[in-house]
């Protein structure tokens, strides 16, 4: 994902989740300088609900280096409640790239050298 471009991972929710910091495991293959904003969304019946949202800058390791980098945030988020059909999303957008695939979720784990990414909900 690069300059302009969005992606997002939704999730059918079971039950709410009480108010609290999430752990996000974001480990990538950075190809190029970029910026990207990440954003943990509430979606019920098509209307999104932002629970927690930042933006972090990225360099390739370069050298020709194309292993994933190991990333680690938390975030705060208030409760959310539940109701069926509801969904938990994360989305990352990326701005200010020189490629149109210049961050790349690490979904090869250890033989990039790094994680698959996932997010740990608040107990």
């Amino acid at each position: 994902m690069g300059t302009g471009g969005s992606q997002e991972a939704s999730f059918t929710l079971l039950a709410g989740i009480p108010a609290g910091t999430y752990h996000f495991v974001l480990d990538a293959v950075v190809i190029s300088s970029v910026d990207v904003q990440f954003d943990l969304v509430h979606r019920r019946g098509g209307a999104d609900t932002t629970l927690a949202t930042w933006m972090e800058h990225y360099e390739a390791i370069g050298g020709g280096n194309f292993d994933a980098q190991p990333f680690e945030y938390d975030e705060t988020a208030p409760a959310v409640d539940f109701q069926s059909g509801d969904q938990l999303v994360f989305r990352y957008t990326g701005s200010n790239g020189a490629a149109n695939e210049t961050y790349i979720p690490n979904g090869d784990g250890s033989l990039s050298k790094g994680r698959i990414p996932n997010i740990t909900l608040p107990k």
